[in-house]
C-alpha cells in the first residue's frame, strides 16, 4: 500500500490535572529522523515516544512537539509563604530611612525569587500520567498515519495514471521500429540511385544487404523495450501489492529512465526520439512523485 510522507496529527486529553497536546509534523526524508520536543519534566520519555513514532512511520522527517499546561489546582505551584515573608522582612530592614518614600513591592518579581515557588512532586505526577501520555502520543501517530494514508491513495492513482501514459508510448515506439529499417532501406535504396546513375557506378546487392544489415544491429531496440515493459510491469505489481514500497519504486523509476535514454541513443529515428522525450518526461514525473512515498 503507498504511503505519502507527508502528513500532521494532533491528540490533546487532559491527564492527572494537566492538559496535554501532542503534535506531530512529517515531511519528507531519504530516511528516518526525527526531532522530539518534550517538557523537562519529561524528557527521560524520549526514547519511548520515538521507539513509538519509529515503528509506526518508518521514513521521513518527523518533528513531534508536546505541550502541557496546568488544567487544576491539584498541579499548581506551591507557594512557600514563610520564603516570602522572609524576603519581605529583608526588604523592611534595607528601606530608605525617609519617611515620605514608600517601598513599592512587586508581588510578580517575589514570586520569582527562589524558593518562594516549588513545583508538585514530579516522580507520582510521572508515574500515574505516564501510560495514559504514552497512549495519548499513539493517537497523534495514527491521526499521522491516516493523513499519509489518504494521501497516499491519490499518489498511487497518479502513479496508475504515468504507468498507463508509459504503456501507450512504449506501444507506439514497438509498433515503429520495423518502420525505422524500411524507411533506411528506401532512403539507402534511393541514395545508391541517385549516385550510381550519376558516377554510373554498380553497386553490389552484397553491400546494399551488409549496410542495411548493419544499420538495423545498430539501431535494434527491442531489447530495451523489453526490459522497459517489464520495468513497468513490475513498477505496477509493487504499487498495487507492497507495503512501503518508496525506495523500490525510486530504484525501478531509476531503470526506466536508463531503458529510455539508451532507446534515445540507438533508435536513428525523429519520430521515435520525439516520443521518447514524451517518455522521459513522464518517467520524471513518477521520480518526483515517488520521492515522497514511504
Amino acid at each position: 500500500m503507498v504511503q505519502s510522507m507527508t502528513g500532521y496529527g494532533q491528540a490533546r486529553r487532559e491527564i492527572e490535572g494537566c492538559q496535554y497536546t501532542v503534535e506531530i509534523r512529517c515531511v519528507n526524508g531519504r530516511y528516518y529522523k526525527s526531532i522530539i520536543r518534550l517538557p523537562e519534566i519529561w524528557s527521560f520519555l524520549e526514547p519511548e515516544v520515538d521507539q513509538a513514532v519509529r515503528t509506526a512511520l518508518h521514513r521521513g522527517s518527523v518533528h513531534l512537539t508536546l505541550r502541557m499546561k496546568a488544567a487544576t489546582a491539584d498541579v499548581a505551584y506551591d507557594v512557600n509563604t514563610a520564603a516570602l515573608e522572609r524576603y519581605i522582612e529583608h526588604l523592611e530592614t534595607v528601606r530608605p530611612d525617609q519617611a515620605d518614600v514608600n517601598l513599592a513591592v512587586d508581588l510578580a518579581s517575589l514570586l520569582q525569587l527562589p524558593g518562594v515557588c516549588n513545583p508538585p512532586e514530579p516522580e507520582e505526577l510521572c508515574r500515574r500520567a505516564r501510560r495514559p501520555l504514552l497512549e495519548l502520543v499513539a493517537q497523534a501517530v495514527k491521526a499521522v498515519d491516516d493523513m499519509r494514508t489518504e494521501e497516499g491513495k491519490s499518489i498511487a492513482r497518479d502513479l496508475r495514471d504515468h504507468c498507463a501514459a508509459i504503456g501507450r508510448h512504449v506501444e507506439w515506439i514497438s509498433g515503429r521500429t520495423d518502420r525505422v529499417v524500411r524507411d533506411y532501406q528506401e532512403r539507402l535504396a534511393r541514395r545508391v540511385k541517385e549516385l550510381t546513375a550519376s558516377a554510373e557506378i554498380n553497386v553490389a546487392e552484397a553491400d546494399l544487404v551488409r549496410e542495411l544489415a548493419v544499420f538495423a544491429e545498430r539501431s535494434d531496440i527491442a531489447e530495451e523495450l523489453s526490459r522497459l515493459g517489464s520495468h513497468l510491469g513490475q513498477f505496477r505489481q509493487v504499487v498495487a501489492h507492497e507495503d512501503r514500497p518508496g525506495r523500490k519504486l525510486e530504484f525501478i523509476a531509476q531503470e526506466m529512465l536508463r531503458e529510455a535514454n539508451t532507446i534515445a541513443s540507438k533508435a536513428n529515428d525523429t519520430d521515435i526520439a520525439r516520443c521518447v522525450v514524451e517518455l522521459k518526461t513522464t518517467i520524471d514525473r513518477i521520480k518526483e512523485q515517488v520521492q515522497n512515498v514511504v
